[in-house]
């Protein structure tokens, strides 16, 4: 069975956000333990700095379609879908970790593998893949 471009695309993106996601995940524990930030606050430098990671990556290497010429508003709608994102990650970290007890590294982990597919999901549909113009079919 042949890879969809879709599919190559989504099996990049996971590669991509897994170097991202240690690039975030290593900041979160340097952050934290190192310089004893608080975790959520760590989360936050440390998923900035994954997204940047994120963006540089999927341009150079995903995304061969680009729905935005210019780069600068590019980067802002990936920058909000990723601030989104950031909500979300620390929804849940803090859900997992204060609500359910989980050690916050285990909830991190677990918001990232959730917000894989959100960001994934709506950078593609947004920013990276061609939209068709509809037709309207003309009555005789």
């Amino acid at each position: 069975m042949p890879i969809t471009p879709l599919m190559r695309q989504f099996i990049q993106y996971i590669l991509v956000g897994g170097l991202a996601f240690v690039v975030d995940f290593m900041a979160l524990f340097l952050l934290t333990e190192k310089f004893a930030l608080h975790y959520l606050v760590s989360a936050s430098v440390a998923f900035l700095l994954g997204l940047v990671t994120n963006y540089l990556l999927c341009v150079a290497w995903i995304f061969d379609y680009r729905a935005l010429q210019n780069q600068a508003h590019e980067f802002a709608i990936f920058s909000l879908i990723g601030l989104v994102g950031l909500l979300l990650n620390s929804l849940l970290m803090y859900g997992f970790t204060d609500f359910l007890g989980f050690y916050y590294l285990l909830s991190k982990a677990g918001a990232a593998a959730l917000i894989l597919f959100f960001n994934f999901f709506f950078r593609r549909l947004l920013l990276f893949s061609e939209r068709k113009e509809r037709t309207r079919l003309e009555t005789p």
